[in-house]
């Protein structure tokens, strides 16, 4: 997303409240073996570079544990709403979201999701997409588990035709088929995606869902009629307990998911810092059997973590940085990626999506439904790009939809009935009563508190990539 406006407070502390880690029953030999004064101690020295470790760590963490929560609950938990069957599988939604879906905050109201994870550890898996005749928009946003967008495929970069994408881990070493239209390799051996399909009203479901039947997962042995490899004990991960949000346990959570994430080269000499600390892949991790001092030089840690990636995220008024490859990420990986997870996690690249935001006034406080609001774009300034736009409505510290009378989630240039002025400027309504008769249909109901919204611009053209064009801040209505 692109920031007008720095994040408040409280946008912050409710994305600080995704996050959470697990704790098993035994600890790691590690601390018990610590260098001691004659008191017990652990040395200050010492104390101090676990405390510099810890904050590296949390830091570390902080994207993947959050991608944690979507995982656990998609694949692990059939009791959650949002519970896809497992792994290899696609769940399609067909209609837009509503207050009700709370699988993932800040949810997209333009394009039903279709989400899936991939289990690449015994064999690559096959993505078979049908073609899509134009006008309609689809993308398939491919995802690792350090939140790093690894892949695409859809209209912007594979086309409208049919074809077959082969999903790779970091260990397969095989030989790519024929009818393979194109080959992606992954860090980590479990992946996801957040694919998103335009919907076009309530008369388009059938054609929608029509089209999400095609999106098809098949193991290579499948695929090519050769026999399956050997299966491979089930995935088994701690349950999520966002109550373990914000302190030492992120530990547990991080070991749990490292057997699934080969270490890079260029981070083996960081897992070897992170390894005094208690990290590594499949290690238990007990921070209540730790010596005192030792547990609270680690909370330190977390704290000072926290702190500043808070900080960080309040002066955050460019995300275009924020999501992509590794490499696109750049040299820091981790604190782009943090970012991209407390203020929208699997955002778009910026190539498929560029988003804005607003969470204060110009006043510097928090945006308040109790206050009524005007987003106003002058003639000849509306939102460039190729595809569509659409601006949506938040609460705050949920970030969830908001519910209301009209049952209107968000508007943008697909909005029926919505009024231009006669200049060519386009007005729209930020309140939590109806404007009047004459307003109202360019009305985006807030709740009666704090709130925030989402600007998304799909195929953003020059002027949204290169920040020569800018989302107008809102103003206060009188």
């Amino acid at each position: 997303m692109i920031f007008t406006k720095p994040l408040s407070s409280i946008l912050l502390s409710g994305a600080l409240s995704l996050l959470a880690a697990c704790s098993t029953s035994t600890t790691s030999p590690l601390f018990a073996s610590s260098a001691s004064s004659a008191t017990g101690a652990t040395d200050a020295a010492q104390l101090k570079n676990i405390e510099a470790i810890a904050k590296e760590a949390w830091l570390y963490a902080y994207a993947p544990i959050q991608g944690y929560q979507t995982l656990y609950n998609q694949t692990l938990n059939p009791q959650f709403p949002g519970y896809v069957g497992g792994f290899n599988r696609f769940r399609n939604y067909s209609r837009l979201n509503t207050p009700t879906d709370t699988d993932i905050v800040t949810p997209n109201n333009d394009t039903p999701y279709s989400w899936a994870w991939l289990d690449l550890r015994a064999e690559p898996i096959v993505i078979s997409l049908p073609p899509v005749p134009a006008p309609r928009y689809y993308v398939n946003q491919w995802f690792d588990l350090y939140t790093h967008n690894f892949a695409y495929t859809g209209v912007r970069t594979t086309g409208r035709q049919a074809g077959n994408y082969l999903f790779a881990g970091p260990r397969w070493k095989g030989e790519v088929p024929s009818g393979i239209s194109g080959v992606f390799r992954a860090e980590t051996e479990i992946v996801g995606t957040l694919t998103r399909t335009q919907l076009n009203g309530a008369d388009d479901i059938p054609a929608l869902q029509a089209l999400q039947a095609q999106y098809r997962i098949t193991p290579l042995s499948t695929f090519t009629g050769k026999p399956s490899p050997a299966p491979l004990a089930p995935i088994v991960m701690p349950p999520w307990d966002k109550d373990k949000a914000e302190g030492i346990g992120f530990i547990g959570y991080l070991n749990a998911m490292l057997p699934y994430m080969p270490t890079v080269p260029s981070e083996q000499a960081q897992f070897e810092r992170f390894s005094r600390i208690g990290i590594g892949a499949g290690r238990s991790f007990n921070p209540n059997a730790l010596a005192p001092d030792t547990r609270a030089a680690i909370e330190s840690g977390v704290q000072a973590a926290k702190k500043e990636l808070t900080e960080t995220a309040l002066a955050q008024k460019d995300s275009k940085l924020l999501f992509g490859t590794r490499e696109q990420l750049g040299s820091d990986y981790v604190m782009r990626r943090s970012l991209g997870a407390m203020l929208g996690i699997y955002g778009n690249t910026k190539e498929e999506a560029v988003y804005g935001s607003q969470q204060t006034g110009s006043d510097g406080k928090v945006l308040d439904g109790n206050r009524k609001w005007l987003l106003r774009f002058e003639p000849g300034q509306l939102p460039p790009v190729d595809i569509f736009w659409s601006i949506t409505m938040y609460k705050l510290p949920e970030r969830f939809l908001v519910a209301n009378p009209i049952n209107r989630y968000s508007v943008g240039d697909r909005t029926p009935g919505l009024k231009t002025g006669a200049d060519g400027s386009l007005e729209i309504y930020l309140t939590s009563d109806n404007p009047g008769p004459d307003k109202a249909s360019n009305w985006l109901p807030t709740p009666k508190g704090p709130f925030f919204f989402v600007a998304r611009f799909y195929g953003p053209k020059a002027g949204l990539i290169d920040g020569s064009w800018t989302l107008p801040p809102l103003v206060e209505i009188k």
